[in-house]
Formats: structure tokens, C-alpha cells, sequence
């Protein structure tokens, strides 16, 4: 019964983010026929995609922000996963802790940096700073936990400290030149659109090899959510794994937010949403199942933001929490009415 489900569960996903995917391919303010797809899939296998009609729109344009928004989404589910197993809070997520607002002063900065002084602004500088404030809130949020017992708190010390981050990033943008201020501003408001080829390759690189190591953690995360003492006497070194763990939610979130910008609430609804459909807190089951799902709600929420106000962008962040914050606040209240009861 329980594999049924499972096979179901992860059916479902695919199938969904297959048909998000044509959906995602062929909508916009030019539709594109079946035809016209089915062009380009034709010259692309014959490895001349540049002779189809539809290339620009489909190949320069549409399918590499389709693919940014799956790899990105999923890591960004993942890395919510990775600080709720972490600190053992439903609501524990890149965007509530302020990592993701640590990541974005960090890239404020450099892109400021870089642009006042003509300096090539890479993917991987980028990436490298938006790890390093990630890592900085990070640490912030480990002393504060020293301190506090009870998570609630942490989580409103992690809110405080993303304001913080927030406040320091308005205050740089303020005293920069009117033509960075129009670049931050664009990617401050987070969108998936805007990424190369070239863009691609890195956070492919990037998210796959923290997704195959956050994988391959699956039986010592297991362990751990069965309580520290188990999973020391299964011979799990607890320092080492908590230090792994946060590396690897820091470089997952860090590189949402260096392409993408802030993205809120996916970290904190996808996992719980993945648990609610697979009734298994089994990291082998759940990790997997948390990327195609933060790969579906991201395409989905990504779709509405390019079609809703076409030619008009929304904000990705604005159609995450449109959907995402109601499933914080289910999880707030059935935590409450648990804690009554």
C-alpha cells in the first residue's frame, strides 16, 4: 500500500511538471503552436536549432527560464528540507531565517562593487558571495540558538536578522548610481527570467553536486531525526553532519538568490507539502520528492508571474507567497491546536 502510494506520489509530480513544462513552453504573449514546438525539437536533435522559426522565443528565451525555475525551485525545496531537519522546525526555511536576505546583501554588494569599478561580474563571484552571506546569517542564526530554546524565537531572531540584512542592502542601494540601482532593483524583485546558457551550465554544475551529496545523506539524516543520541550511536559524527547540512542549505540557497533573487516561502510550504502527499518523513523518499515539487510550485508560480499580466513580469517572490504563505499559516495553527491538545 505504502509503495503504491509512493509510485503515485512521484507520478503525479512528473506528470505535472511535464505538462507545466509544454504549458510553460507555448504560453507567453506570443503563443507558440505544436507545431512550431514540435519544429524545434526536430532541428534541435539535428543540432541546428538556430534554423526554426520559434528559435528565439523558445530556445534563447522561454526554455532556459523554464529550466532555471525547475533546478532553482528544487534546490530551494531542498534547502528548506536540509534547515528543517536541521533545526527541527516546520517553519524553518532560507527565506525566514534571513539566509536568503544574507545572500542578498552580499550580491548587492558585489554587483555594486563590480559595477562602479567595471569589474566582470561572473557567475561564480556571484555565487561565492551570495554563499558568504548566506553562510554570515547562518552563523548568526547557530549563536542565537545557543541562547534560545525554543524555536519560535529563533525564527523570530531569524526574521529580525533578514530585516537587518534588508535594511543594510536599502542602504547601500541608496548612495549607488542611478544605473546600478535599476539593475538591483530588477533582480531584487526575483524573477527566473534573464538566464543564459551559460547561466545554466553553472547552476547545473552547482545544484547537482549539492543535490547528490545531500542524497547521499539520506541515512544519516534519517538517524538524526530520530533524536542526536540515536543517530551518535549509529555512528553518525553529529558535529561533522550539522556542519555538512549547513553548507549545503547555504550553497542551494545561494544559488537561488545570486540568479534568481529572493524567492520567499518555497523552502518552508514545498517539504510540508511533500510530507502531507507521501505520509513519510524517509529522507531517501523525501528529498527526490521535495525537488520535483519545489521544481512544480516554482514552474507554476513562474508561469502565473510571465502569462497573468503579459507582457507585464510579476515578481516570482509576489506568486510564491500568494500560494505559499497560507500553507505557513496551516502549519502555524495545527502546531498550535497540537500544542493545546
Amino acid at each position: 500500500m505504502k509503495k503504491t502510494r509512493y509510485w503515485a506520489a512521484f507520478a503525479l509530480l512528473l506528470t505535472l511538471l511535464a505538462i507545466l513544462a509544454v504549458w510553460s513552453v507555448c504560453a507567453g504573449s506570443v503563443h507558440v503552436s505544436a507545431n512550431a514546438l514540435s519544429e524545434l525539437l526536430a532541428a534541435a536533435l539535428s543540432g541546428n536549432p538556430q534554423t526554426a522559426d520559434a528559435y528565439p522565443i523558445i530556445w534563447v528565451l522561454r526554455l532556459p527560464r523554464l529550466l532555471a525555475a525547475v533546478i532553482l525551485g528544487g534546490a530551494l525545496s531542498v534547502s528548506g528540507y536540509l534547515l528543517q531537519t536541521f533545526f527541527g522546525n516546520p517553519i524553518a526555511g532560507p527565506f525566514v531565517l534571513g539566509i536568503s536576505s544574507g545572500a542578498k546583501l552580499a550580491v548587492s554588494l558585489a554587483l555594486i562593487l563590480t559595477l562602479r569599478y567595471g569589474i566582470p561580474s561572473g557567475s561564480l563571484l556571484l555565487i561565492a558571495a551570495a554563499f558568504a552571506g548566506a553562510l554570515l546569517s547562518t552563523s548568526f542564526i547557530l549563536l542565537l540558538s545557543r541562547r534560545v530554546e525554543r524555536m519560535s524565537m529563533l525564527v523570530v531572531g531569524g526574521v529580525m536578522i533578514g530585516y537587518i540584512c534588508s535594511a543594510i542592502t536599502d542602504f547601500v542601494v541608496t548612495f549607488a548610481e542611478d544605473s546600478n540601482i535599476v539593475s538591483l532593483h530588477n533582480w531584487a524583485l526575483g524573477s527566473f527570467s534573464g538566464i543564459s546558457w551559460e547561466n545554466l551550465k553553472v547552476i547545473t554544475a552547482v545544484c547537482s553536486a549539492a543535490l547528490l551529496c545531500a542524497f547521499l545523506l539520506s541515512k544519516p539524516i534519517g538517524a538524526y531525526q530520530l533524536g542526536e543520541v540515536y543517530a551518535r550511536n549509529m555512528g553518525v559524527d553529529i558535529r561533522r553532519f550539522r556542519i555538512t547540512l549547513i553548507i549545503l542549505s547555504s550553497v542551494l540557497s545561494a544559488c537561488v538568490t545570486a540568479f534568481a533573487g529572493p524567492v520567499s516561502f518555497v523552502g518552508i510550504a514545498v517539504p510540508h507539502l511533500m510530507k502531507s502527499l507521501l505520509h513519510t518523513a524517509k529522507p531517501l523518499l523525501l528529498i527526490p520528492a521535495c525537488f520535483l515539487g519545489g521544481a512544480v510550485f516554482c514552474l507554476f508560480c513562474d508561469l502565473i508571474a510571465r502569462t497573468a499580466f503579459a507582457p507585464t513580469d510579476l515578481s516570482i517572490s509576489t506568486v510564491t507567497a500568494v500560494f505559499g504563505a497560507p500553507v505557513v499559516l496551516y502549519i502555524l495553527s495545527s502546531r498550535h491546536n497540537r500544542e493545546e491538545s
